[in-house]
């Protein structure tokens, strides 16, 4: 079962047994998500942030969230060089990867296999430009399966044959330092996850709360 595997306990061997400093291309979803990585391993990695997200909906929320992803980048201190491979916007390929998942809820077959486009996208590239490994940000935000990340991340490592960074970056309030770094350096955070299912469940349940939200005149007891 992957969910008793300790992946934060796998990254620190990891870490511990490195030879110098390892390539290593980190497929990252937004800024947000990728502050805490990117200040964690930065110090271990040479890391080139892969920004390869076809399932943000609309096509203006994708390349806003591209563009702070660059800003972030250039803005934050990093102990070894950080590059940045911008994909372009393929939305198609999402919607014929969740075809017939779409009544899924979020969380669910077809955020799974939302993963495995993205990650396979990245160990396929990483496989082709010689990198030493692989991972993803996806694992920090608490809504994301970890052990469906990390055995997804496995299982492509051995089809493209270049290692999976195991890992669960929401391990060591790893989240909480992602929402300090993100006041500090002013990062836009996103309110739902990036497609337009989780968009729209997204305002379902603020619909949701606020028609049971009480009104200013039951909050004053009148």
């Amino acid at each position: 079962m992957t969910d008793n595997i300790n992946y934060q306990a796998m990254l620190e061997r990891t870490i511990a047994a490195r030879d110098g400093t390892p390539s290593l291309l980190l497929h990252s979803c937004c800024a947000p998500c990728s502050s805490y990585v990117l200040e964690y391993l930065s110090r271990y990695f040479q890391i080139t942030v892969f920004y390869y997200n076809p399932n943000i909906y609309p096509p203006e929320e994708f390349f806003k969230r591209r563009t702070e992803q660059e800003r972030f980048i250039s803005l934050m201190p990093a102990e070894n060089p950080i590059s940045f491979i911008g994909a372009e916007y393929e939305s198609e390929s999402f919607y014929e990867t969740v075809k017939g998942l779409e009544k899924i809820p979020e969380g669910g077959e077809r955020c799974f296999a939302c993963y495995r486009l993205r990650l396979e996208k990245t160990a396929k590239l990483a496989a082709e430009k010689g990198f030493d490994y692989f991972t993803t940000t996806l694992s920090i935000s608490p809504h994301k399966n970890a052990g469906k990340l990390n055995e997804i991340g496995g299982e492509l490592a051995e089809k493209y044959g270049v290692s999976y960074l195991f890992s669960d970056f929401k391990k060591k309030n790893g989240y909480k330092r992602s929402t300090e770094l993100s006041k500090i350096y002013g990062i836009y955070r996103q309110n739902y996850c990036g497609c337009v299912f989780s968009m729209r469940e997204t305002e379902e349940r603020n619909k949701c709360s606020d028609r049971y939200a009480p009104s200013l005149f039951e909050k004053n007891g009148q």
